[in-house]
């Protein structure tokens, strides 16, 4: 089939060309948002789940969806070498000069550029990664004690007290949340709390891995009363279906069920794989319908691709030690395994490989879903752990 009509594009955060599955949790943020919006309480949505379930496509098309209701988007990653006030303090900035080019009265964006100056300015000399163009001299005493817990609830406090003024809400959609570190994670839970008590219209939708649920809880216990979390898994074989097939005949082209049937079962059922699979399955197919011969050779393509890219990108960044660790663990398969089984097959205890097993979750390769358990934050990482190393490291 020609390449160029091509309506696969595999890629991270790429929207894919059919959004399936996904139209009741898309609805329920809407809600959660507009009720916000209107003064009314409403617990917004925190999705976690694997690599590959498109929790960024999602994040995405809920902002989208957001600001073309009239809401105030901030777009925020949390990258690991940066602090959360760095992140957060560029991004509302410029959140709060869209704000205050909306209406005549200024006076409570105005507010809140001051009070993000006084953050901004005392921050900095805790956390030296913060890099901002001050518009507004801070005013002393607001969000300026150089204390983040205290600091960050008066600034969200006042910008609330701003997008009330514009009949608007602002929402923080933070992607890879998980590298937030625990403090300052406390002192978002903790400033988004307040703003919710005094019926201010901010708040946060995110997305992050697994491990994303117990460090919120370990940060806040009262978490899970403020956000709903919502677990993101792979499509259902419906769903899966449609993602491929939709898309296929929106082109003027056609798929046997046979090979969607393969598809969704190399794939798992994964969005991301969902694209790839579907991505080379048109590439290498010679006429106007997708065969199961196609997706037998397009499978070899994709693999060939996931193990340069998807898959290498993560393994390039793993220590000798936590590389074996990892073929440990394929060796006992998918997963989950216990710490004991990975620790058995490496001829160590628990103990002494609890350091790699921690920097692993730091790095955001593994995850605990139990107590004593661990899993692989990658769909298919095992089965690429064996093809990248296939004997276990002595």
């Amino acid at each position: 089939m020609d390449p160029r009509r091509n309506p696969f594009s595999p890629g991270a955060g790429t929207p894919p060309p059919e959004l399936s599955g996904r139209d009741a949790l898309l609805e329920r943020v809407s809600i959660a948002l507009d009720r916000i919006r209107a003064g009314r309480g409403a617990r917004s949505v925190i999705m976690y789940g694997l690599r590959g379930v498109g929790k960024t496509v999602l994040l995405g098309q809920a902002r989208a969806d957001a600001e073309a209701r009239g809401i105030t988007a901030v777009r925020i990653e949390a990258p690991e070498d940066r602090s959360l006030p760095a992140i957060l303090a560029p991004a509302l900035r410029t959140a709060l000069i869209r704000l205050d080019r909306t209406a005549a009265a200024t006076h409570g964006v105005k507010r809140a550029l001051k009070a993000l100056a006084g953050f901004a300015t005392r921050l900095k000399l805790s956390y030296n990664d913060i890099e901002l163009s001050l518009d507004q001299a801070p005013e002393p005493g607001l969000a300026d004690s150089g204390d983040l817990d205290i600091d960050l609830a008066d600034l969200l406090l006042t910008v609330g007290v701003a997008a009330k003024e514009r009949d608007t809400a602002i929402v923080l959609f933070l992607d890879e949340l998980q590298y937030v570190p625990e403090a300052q994670l406390a002192a978002l839970i903790s400033a988004l709390h307040a703003t919710a008590q005094a019926q201010l219209p901010v708040t946060m939708v995110a997305a992050g891995l697994p491990q994303l649920l117990g460090r919120m809880g370990r940060a806040k216990s009262y978490a899970e009363r403020l956000f709903e979390f919502v677990p993101l898994g792979p499509l259902d074989a419906t769903a899966a279906a449609a993602a491929l097939i939709v898309p296929i005949e929106r082109e003027g082209a056609a798929i046997d069920p046979a090979a969607v049937a393969q598809i969704v079962a190399e794939t798992q059922g994964y969005p991301y794989f969902l694209q790839e699979w579907g991505k080379h399955s048109w590439d290498v197919a010679s006429g106007s319908t997708i065969a199961e011969t196609d997706v037998e050779l397009a499978s070899v393509v994709a693999l060939a691709d996931l193990d340069a890219s998807f898959f290498r990108v993560r393994f390039d960044r793993l220590t000798p030690a936590e590389k074996r660790y990892l073929r440990a663990m394929a060796e006992l398969g998918s997963g989950p395994h216990r710490s004991g089984d990975i620790a058995a097959m490496l001829k160590r205890n628990v103990t002494q490989l609890a350091p790699t097993r921690n920097a692993l979750i730091l790095k955001g390769m593994i995850y605990s879903p139990g107590h004593g358990d661990t899993a692989f934050t990658v769909p298919l990482f095992d089965q690429f752990m064996r093809r990248a190393t296939p004997e276990l490291p002595a």
